[in-house]
């Protein structure tokens, strides 16, 4: 199997941190430079269908796009460490989590990037109306994010989970930004902690250095 993947954007470093978690080493592991155009290749869009990364070729040639696609796939190919629960009622909150996770805080949060900082502008036709709408939304999101963590170490399990994941990778992406939490956000700053502090954190940030 290859993974195409591409430095600093969030959505790539999603997979890499699950196959971290996971210990998954047996994935070529193929870089793309977006700001080149290289995702927008004749032939990675053959493969892919979507100028989008990151992306999972299998053995059969079918490629994967969307980030959470591709981990649901790990998790199946790679069961331990589970990440998307163990029971029909812990599937579900971890899945409910994942989503609020990603819709409240992840997408706002990469959004406001994009329409932000000068070199995205080869990515994104930037507009300052837009960075200021998605960082407001991204700041209700992250104080949900908050109010969730109070009393708990993880956002969905008694684990990390891949709720954890997106939501942490996107707050992390805004280190492009100089972005810090707001200090009375003091639960989603232990927690941000806590997932840095992993040696998957490390390994997935390890490609972005």
């Amino acid at each position: 199997m290859k993974l195409y993947d591409t430095p600093l954007a969030p959505n790539p470093r999603r997979v890499r941190w699950v196959m971290a978690e996971k210990g998954v080493e047996d994935i070529e592991i193929v870089t793309l430079n977006l700001i080149q155009g290289e995702h927008r290749g004749p032939d990675y869009l053959a493969k892919a269908g979507l100028p989008q990364v990151p992306a999972l070729e299998m053995d059969d040639g079918e490629c994967i796009t969307e980030s959470i696609a591709i981990c649901r796939y790990l998790e199946s190919r790679y069961p331990e460490p589970n990440l998307f629960g163990r029971t029909p009622e812990e599937t579900a909150v971890i899945e409910m989590w994942t989503r609020r996770a990603e819709m409240l805080a992840a997408t706002p949060l990469m959004l406001w990037v994009r329409h932000t900082h000068p070199a995205m502008a080869a990515l994104e036709r930037q507009n300052a109306a837009a960075a200021e709408f998605n960082h407001a939304s991204a700041m209700n999101g992250l104080k949900v994010l908050n109010d969730r963590l109070e009393g708990r170490d993880w956002l969905a399990a008694d684990r990390v989970t891949i709720a954890d994941i997106v939501g942490f990778v996107a707050l992390d992406f805004t280190r492009l930004v100089k972005f810090r939490p707001p200090a009375e956000l003091t639960n989603l700053i232990r927690w941000a902690e806590a997932m840095r502090a992993r040696p998957a954190a490390q390994a997935g940030l390890a490609r972005a250095a």
